[in-house]
């Protein structure tokens, strides 16, 4: 039995690649979890590597650093979203802070999330959370309908300033913007993508920021097909299989242990991706 989904949005996921809306928490909460954040994570000065701009390190698996990021992550009616689509081991292998300042010329351009991380099979699902309205003035989600059929495309870094992507990553695929989907979200609210639907975003025109919170969810089966052996955090079930060393809840924010697993976990992290072609410098 399903535990969130029915069984109509599970057969359009898997038709369509993605589903929403869906709400996690009240809007009440996902404006203590943006409070939370922005006192944690907002600083606005982003590490310059070979390929362009990364994110600032706290706004990537802020789970590792953050109780309130920790509790986010494993809120309960998001893991039965992904469980209804990959089962009930649950593993997170990656996540990201999306924070577009208001009136600002950031977007993303269309990609694939399995092209750079590295995964195989590619079951892994994205949950993005919104903890402000994410409209298509405020430059929301877009993705393709069924474009997770194609399998995987090719893609070229295209740099651009404006690119929220630190090496440009470019889907060099015909999309037709025409057929693109808003993906609209309210605080609190969430959609789900597959990890191989082309999706995108515009910038964010309104006089607000739009925050929102990219959460990867892989079942504890897939692995990861480089030699750098990675980390992630098991939120709901049993790891069988062992692929990943399990990363510890922190205890206090920030605090020398919480601080020390997030610098590992993200260190190699980008040791595999200089490893894997499609991944180098992704971060």
């Amino acid at each position: 039995m399903p535990k969130l989904l029915d069984d109509a949005a599970i057969a359009r996921y898997r038709a369509e690649g993605y589903a929403t809306p869906l709400r996690a928490v009240e809007a009440a909460q996902a404006e203590r979890w943006r409070a939370d954040l922005v006192r944690c994570c907002g600083q606005a000065e982003r590490a310059v590597s070979e390929a362009g701009i990364r994110q600032p390190s706290n706004r990537i698996k802020p789970y590792l650093l953050f109780p309130w990021a920790a509790e986010l992550v494993r809120t309960s009616a998001i893991l039965d979203a992904v469980e209804d689509v990959i089962g009930p081991d649950i593993l997170i292998f990656h996540t990201t802070i999306w924070w577009k300042a208001a009136n600002s010329a950031g977007f993303v351009p269309w990609h694939q999330d399995g092209t750079y991380f590295g995964l195989a099979p590619f079951e892994h699902v994205t949950a993005w959370l919104a903890l402000t309205p994410s409209n298509e003035e405020s430059g929301c989600v877009r993705v393709l309908p069924g474009s997770q059929a194609r399998g995987q495309v090719p893609h070229a870094d295209e740099k651009n300033p404006a690119n929220m992507l630190s090496r440009g990553q470019t889907a060099q695929a015909a999309v037709d913007d025409a057929k693109a989907v808003p993906m609209l979200l309210a605080p609190g609210e969430f959609s789900l993508h597959h990890t191989l639907a082309l999706h995108s975003s515009t910038p964010n025109r309104s006089a607000e920021d739009r925050i929102g919170i990219g959460i990867s969810y892989i079942p504890a089966s897939v692995r990861h097909v480089g030699p750098t052996r990675l980390s992630a955090t098991l939120v709901r079930g049993v790891d069988r299989c062992g692929h990943f060393d399990l990363e510890p809840r922190p205890a206090a924010e920030a605090d020398a242990a919480a601080r020390a697993t997030h610098a590992d976990s993200i260190n190699r992290f980008w040791v595999a991706s200089e490893g894997i072609p499609e991944m180098k410098l992704v971060h």
